[in-house]
């Protein structure tokens, strides 16, 4: 029994040993294949540098070019109104008529005061020539006196401009009572009626008034399509109110700034509408011609690969598969524009996965 477990203190250990030892091959085999993988055959397709001209769909607003609340400028009552929603006017037009007879009185207390003061103005001028031919004989007026008559004249004179002033101003005010078109348009509201009270209080307007032979397209380009903005843009449009119809404008201005709010840049485009065939206030959709202003590298957009921890590209270039992380741009014939630590010479797998792994793959040896 003693010789048995002599034998069983001996095996045991041994078999520990060679156990042990088994799993530290496996172990370093497996290390091994992580480190250079198994030769295997990938497609690929090298990356491309160009420069298209792509086209976008966004949507779009339609404004009048001019477009403004007309108030009154004094208190008044509305005497008479010249126009109602819908009529065509020319700029200077008369739309309404004010009364206020108190504004009336004004004038002609500020036009007497004129008067009166041009009067003694005049009165002080010829006394002061007087004195100051007078003067021509030696001793015959005090130098003292002389500059008494000049100082009155002056004064006179400043008198009468402050009154010509008051009565230009009171002038002014009266004209303000006859309400006129800015600009050419057409009125769309009138909220008034004859013998309301209106003034610079109120807040409430006599009317609204739009041009409509000229309009306004304004477009929100997003934030990626920014830099592809050239002069010369032309939009190409359309609207629900006219079905089948496309309209063509040109680029007018652009804010050249990214909005804070919806990370979009404003382009407007002045529309051109004789006949008045647009209404103004229509949404529009509209199509861009746009161009990046320098190549960019694009691959194709099924080699993009989609993961939790990121957007990638899988690069293989010298038997070494690598992945490169890009933000996506544009897409172009099923290609898409990608931004990452990429060079013109790289080629990138046409299929990635996930379960591809980076590292150096092994080259497949030949039989002899």
């Amino acid at each position: 029994m003693k010789i048995i477990n002599k034998i069983k203190y001996i095996f045991i250990p041994v078999v520990l040993l060679g156990m042990a030892s088994c799993s530290g091959e496996k172990e370093s085999k497996n290390e091994t294949k992580k480190t250079v993988q198994p030769a295997r055959s990938f497609v690929t397709t090298e990356i491309k540098l160009i420069n298209p001209t792509y086209q976008i769909s966004v949507p779009g607003e339609l404004k009048p070019y001019e477009s403004v609340q007309i108030f009154a400028k004094v208190a008044g009552f509305i005497k008479k109104i010249y126009v109602d929603r819908g009529s065509v006017v020319t700029k200077g037009q008369l739309l309404a008529v004010l009364e206020a007879p108190e504004m009336n009185q004004d004038y002609l207390s500020d036009k007497s005061s004129q008067q009166k003061t041009y009067t003694d103005y005049l009165y002080a001028k010829q006394a002061f020539e007087r004195l100051q031919d007078a003067a021509s004989t030696k001793g015959a007026v005090a130098d003292i006196e002389l500059d008494r008559a000049k100082s009155i004249m002056q004064s006179s004179k400043a008198t009468y401009e402050a009154s010509k002033a008051g009565t230009g101003r009171s002038s002014q005010m009266n004209q303000y009572l006859r309400i006129t078109a800015p600009f050419s348009g057409v009125i769309m509201d009138r909220n008034l009626s004859v013998g309301a009270l209106v003034g610079p209080n109120s807040g409430m307007a006599l009317f609204s008034i739009a041009q409509k032979n000229k309009l306004r397209l304004t477009v929100s380009l997003p934030e990626k399509h920014a830099s592809s903005v050239n002069e010369g843009i032309v939009a190409q449009f359309t609207v629900k109110s006219i079905p089948g119809k496309n309209f063509e404008a040109h680029l007018s201005r652009n804010s050249g700034v990214i909005s804070q709010e919806n990370r979009s840049m404003t382009l407007e485009f002045d529309v051109p509408n004789p006949g008045t065939v647009l209404k103004g206030g229509e949404y529009a959709q509209v199509q861009l011609n746009l161009k990046r202003s320098a190549p960019t590298f694009f691959v194709p957009t099924k080699s993009i690969l989609q993961t939790q921890s990121g957007t990638f590209v899988m690069t293989f270039n010298d038997n070494t598969v690598s992945r490169v992380a890009v933000k996506e741009g544009i897409t172009y014939e099923k290609m898409t524009e990608v931004f990452g630590a990429l060079f013109g010479h790289d080629k990138v797998l046409v299929k990635p996965s996930e379960e591809i792994e980076e590292g150096k793959i092994s080259t497949p040896k030949k039989n002899k």
